[in-house]
């Protein structure tokens, strides 16, 4: 999402919740397919050498791939906004993907580290220490295919991140077959906010994750045109205007389910009250609280069926 800075980390750093983790990073046209072939000719040489063993991540995408992977008995360090799966809750942190710390990194002597945006202080410190460094793409559908593929050479397992792209593309062309059978209602999806408030709304825009898996749900994003940034900055008027048939907030997220209860009614009640938009006569508005909606890696499928219930009316809660 992400114009000059954009407001959410469709990874979702907080997975989010902080300001730094809802800026997605940039990247460089071109680098995923060098990385690609780079990483092949790594990975065939790791045949003849031992697998990294100590594998550091900075983004929660990289840590739930890295699992997803069978490798998170190798996982020694993680971003400070990774929470999932569970066990990570108990892993070193290492700043976040925007700041990673290079001595928190140093101290834990990894023989990998994978990132979403590479520094010149942490890779001439990494570079200086031997380390290997991966960096993955992950703002749209497809950087989650080559970032899964660029762990999994790396890592010297590109068996098992084949297996894991053909599970993803799956279930989401079942999904999809699945919503071509049903009406596409207009959605918009709010991904940040001022908290307690309808103000400086970030809603879903065109060429982004989000709006990607949306469109594979069944939705029709009423801000996916021509001309707006991925993910831009509306007013309450704008949405007044556009008059969605469905609205879907996902601006918060919270770990334990009594937290949950209290975001989405709190939610529910701000949107309650502009009776006139048709999201809210037809109570089609529904508050997301988890960051399996944002984070672009192996749960995309979870979001993916998720946003289905919510854009067809089916379920009002994650």
């Amino acid at each position: 999402m992400h114009p000059a800075q954009q407001p959410r980390d469709f990874d979702r750093q907080r997975c989010d919740l902080s300001t730094e983790s809802r800026r997605s990073p940039r990247f460089v046209p071109g680098c995923a397919g060098f990385l690609l072939i780079v990483l092949t000719a790594f990975t065939t040489a790791l045949s003849a050498q031992t697998k990294p063993q100590r594998i550091v991540s900075t983004a929660p995408s990289i840590t739930e791939t890295l699992f997803s992977l069978g490798l998170g008995d190798k996982v020694v360090g993680v971003s400070q906004f990774c929470n999932y799966p569970p066990e990570v809750k108990k892993l070193p942190r290492v700043g976040s993907y925007i700041r990673p710390d290079p001595e928190a990194i140093a101290r834990l002597a990894p023989d990998l580290v994978v990132l979403q945006r590479e520094s010149s202080d942490l890779t001439e410190r990494l570079n200086a220490l031997h380390i290997v460094i991966v960096q993955v793409p992950h703002a749209t559908l497809e950087d989650i295919y080559t970032e899964i593929q660029l762990i999994g050479n790396a890592a010297g397992v590109p068996d098992r991140s084949a297996a894991l792209i053909t599970q993803i593309k799956s279930s989401l062309n079942a999904i999809q077959t699945k919503a071509k059978t049903m009406p596409s209602p207009r959605v918009l999806v709010v991904v940040d906010r001022q908290q307690g408030a309808l103000n400086n709304l970030i809603a879903v825009g065109p060429n982004n994750y989000v709006n990607q898996v949306l469109e594979i749900a069944g939705g029709a994003n009423v801000l996916a045109k021509p001309g707006l940034p991925q993910y831009p900055r509306i007013s309450l008027e704008t949405v007044l205007r556009e008059n969605p048939d469905v609205i879907i907030d996902i601006s918060g997220t919270q770990e334990t389910e009594e937290a949950r209860r209290a975001s989405r009614s709190a939610t529910l009640a701000l949107w309650a009250r502009y009776r006139d938009l048709a999201a809210v006569k037809s109570g089609h508005v529904y508050a997301g609280t988890t960051d399996s909606l944002v984070v672009p890696g192996p749960r995309t499928p979870i979001a993916t069926e998720r946003l289905f219930d919510f854009i067809h009316g089916i379920g009002g809660s994650d």
